[in-house]
Protein backbone atom coordinates (compact mmCIF):
# COMPACT_ATOMS: atom_id res chain seq x y z
CA UNK A 1 0.00 0.00 0.00
CA UNK A 2 1.32 3.12 -1.00
CA UNK A 3 2.70 5.55 1.79
CA UNK A 4 1.97 9.41 1.91
CA UNK A 5 4.60 11.91 2.41
CA UNK A 6 2.98 13.24 5.08
CA UNK A 7 3.19 9.62 7.78
CA UNK A 8 -0.79 8.69 5.84
CA UNK A 9 -0.81 5.02 5.31
CA UNK A 10 -4.50 4.56 3.06
CA UNK A 11 -5.55 1.30 4.35
CA UNK A 12 -9.19 1.08 2.13
CA UNK A 13 -10.61 3.85 -0.14
CA UNK A 14 -14.07 3.98 -1.12
CA UNK A 15 -13.94 3.99 -4.95
CA UNK A 16 -17.76 4.35 -5.40
CA UNK A 17 -18.65 7.49 -3.48
CA UNK A 18 -17.26 9.53 -6.46
CA UNK A 19 -18.79 7.80 -8.67
CA UNK A 20 -22.59 7.92 -6.86
CA UNK A 21 -22.15 11.73 -5.47
CA UNK A 22 -20.88 14.53 -6.26
CA UNK A 23 -19.07 15.55 -2.78
CA UNK A 24 -19.15 18.80 -1.33
CA UNK A 25 -17.00 18.72 1.68
CA UNK A 26 -14.90 17.07 3.73
CA UNK A 27 -13.99 16.19 6.95
CA UNK A 28 -10.83 14.04 8.95
CA UNK A 29 -12.76 12.17 11.43
CA UNK A 30 -11.38 9.52 14.62
CA UNK A 31 -13.10 5.84 13.86
CA UNK A 32 -13.51 4.18 17.57
CA UNK A 33 -12.26 0.16 17.27
CA UNK A 34 -11.69 -2.63 19.53
CA UNK A 35 -8.06 -3.99 19.31
CA UNK A 36 -8.53 -7.22 17.20
CA UNK A 37 -10.44 -4.44 14.33
CA UNK A 38 -7.47 -2.27 14.22
CA UNK A 39 -5.01 -5.37 13.75
CA UNK A 40 -7.49 -5.94 10.77
CA UNK A 41 -7.70 -2.22 9.22
CA UNK A 42 -3.74 -2.28 9.80
CA UNK A 43 -4.15 -5.82 7.45
CA UNK A 44 -6.02 -4.07 5.01
CA UNK A 45 -9.46 -6.39 5.51
CA UNK A 46 -11.61 -3.61 4.61
CA UNK A 47 -14.91 -3.24 2.91
CA UNK A 48 -16.66 0.34 2.01
CA UNK A 49 -19.78 -1.92 0.81
CA UNK A 50 -23.06 0.33 1.08
CA UNK A 51 -21.02 2.15 4.09
CA UNK A 52 -22.24 5.47 5.14
CA UNK A 53 -22.70 7.30 8.45
CA UNK A 54 -25.58 9.11 10.24
CA UNK A 55 -26.06 11.77 13.08
CA UNK A 56 -27.30 9.84 16.16
CA UNK A 57 -27.73 12.17 19.58
CA UNK A 58 -25.05 14.22 18.36
CA UNK A 59 -22.70 11.67 17.81
CA UNK A 60 -22.06 10.50 14.21
CA UNK A 61 -21.90 6.84 13.33
CA UNK A 62 -20.27 4.69 10.43
CA UNK A 63 -22.73 1.85 9.67
CA UNK A 64 -22.32 -1.02 7.47
CA UNK A 65 -18.31 -0.83 7.59
CA UNK A 66 -17.15 -4.26 7.06
CA UNK A 67 -13.91 -5.34 8.89
CA UNK A 68 -13.46 -8.74 9.26
CA UNK A 69 -12.56 -10.58 12.13
CA UNK A 70 -8.79 -10.80 12.93
CA UNK A 71 -8.06 -14.20 13.25
CA UNK A 72 -6.12 -14.63 16.12
CA UNK A 73 -8.20 -12.44 18.65
CA UNK A 74 -11.25 -15.40 18.26
CA UNK A 75 -13.72 -14.66 20.99
CA UNK A 76 -12.57 -11.14 21.69
CA UNK A 77 -13.89 -10.19 17.96
CA UNK A 78 -16.43 -7.82 17.60
CA UNK A 79 -19.51 -8.04 15.09
CA UNK A 80 -17.75 -7.26 11.44
CA UNK A 81 -20.59 -4.86 10.69
CA UNK A 82 -21.55 -2.64 13.88
CA UNK A 83 -22.05 0.80 14.14
CA UNK A 84 -18.49 3.17 14.96
CA UNK A 85 -18.37 5.95 16.35
CA UNK A 86 -16.66 8.78 14.50
CA UNK A 87 -15.26 11.07 16.72
CA UNK A 88 -15.17 14.73 15.10
CA UNK A 89 -15.02 17.98 17.56
CA UNK A 90 -19.07 19.50 17.97
CA UNK A 91 -18.96 22.41 16.11
CA UNK A 92 -18.13 19.89 12.93
CA UNK A 93 -21.25 17.96 13.97
CA UNK A 94 -23.08 21.37 14.05
CA UNK A 95 -22.50 22.10 10.94
CA UNK A 96 -23.06 18.46 9.40
CA UNK A 97 -26.51 18.30 11.34
CA UNK A 98 -27.30 21.54 9.66
CA UNK A 99 -25.97 20.28 6.23
CA UNK A 100 -28.22 17.34 6.42
CA UNK A 101 -31.15 18.29 7.78
CA UNK A 102 -31.86 22.02 5.94
CA UNK A 103 -30.04 20.56 2.66
CA UNK A 104 -31.20 17.05 2.89
CA UNK A 105 -26.87 16.13 1.84
CA UNK A 106 -25.63 12.49 2.68
CA UNK A 107 -22.70 11.69 4.99
CA UNK A 108 -20.50 9.20 2.78
CA UNK A 109 -17.08 7.87 3.93
CA UNK A 110 -14.08 8.46 1.42
CA UNK A 111 -11.39 6.26 3.04
CA UNK A 112 -9.44 4.72 5.68
CA UNK A 113 -6.14 5.54 6.53
CA UNK A 114 -3.50 5.38 9.49
CA UNK A 115 -1.95 8.17 10.81
CA UNK A 116 0.62 7.45 13.22
CA UNK A 117 -1.05 4.71 15.46
CA UNK A 118 -4.41 6.20 15.22
CA UNK A 119 -7.40 4.64 12.46
CA UNK A 120 -8.88 7.73 10.42
CA UNK A 121 -11.98 8.21 8.26
CA UNK A 122 -12.24 10.84 5.58
CA UNK A 123 -15.91 11.59 5.62
CA UNK A 124 -17.70 13.70 2.82
CA UNK A 125 -20.67 15.61 2.90
CA UNK A 126 -22.49 14.82 -0.43
CA UNK A 127 -25.54 15.05 -2.78
CA UNK A 128 -26.49 12.02 -4.75
CA UNK A 129 -25.79 12.15 -8.44
CA UNK A 130 -28.63 11.42 -11.02
CA UNK A 131 -27.90 8.97 -13.93
CA UNK A 132 -27.32 11.75 -16.64
CA UNK A 133 -24.73 13.33 -14.16
CA UNK A 134 -23.20 10.12 -14.29
CA UNK A 135 -23.32 9.91 -17.88
CA UNK A 136 -21.98 13.11 -18.23
CA UNK A 137 -19.34 12.67 -16.12
CA UNK A 138 -17.89 9.66 -18.15
CA UNK A 139 -18.50 11.70 -21.23
CA UNK A 140 -16.80 14.44 -20.29
CA UNK A 141 -13.55 11.88 -18.53
CA UNK A 142 -13.83 10.25 -22.52
CA UNK A 143 -13.22 13.07 -24.46
CA UNK A 144 -10.57 14.41 -22.00
CA UNK A 145 -8.29 11.00 -22.70
CA UNK A 146 -9.24 11.34 -26.28
CA UNK A 147 -7.66 15.02 -26.05
CA UNK A 148 -4.55 14.22 -23.99
CA UNK A 149 -3.95 11.17 -27.01
CA UNK A 150 -4.28 13.60 -29.58
CA UNK A 151 -2.12 15.63 -28.08
CA UNK A 152 0.76 13.01 -27.28
CA UNK A 153 0.37 12.11 -31.22
CA UNK A 154 -1.06 8.73 -30.68
CA UNK A 155 -3.02 6.82 -33.56
CA UNK A 156 -5.12 5.10 -31.28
Amino acid sequence: MPRAPTGRRTVATNRKARHRYQLLDQWEAGLVLVGPEVKSVRAGKVSFKDSFAKIEGGEVWLHNLHITPYDSANRWNADPERPRKLLLQRREIRKLVAAVEQKGLTLVPLNLYLKGPYVKATLALAKGKQLHDKREALRRRTQEREARRAMRGEDR
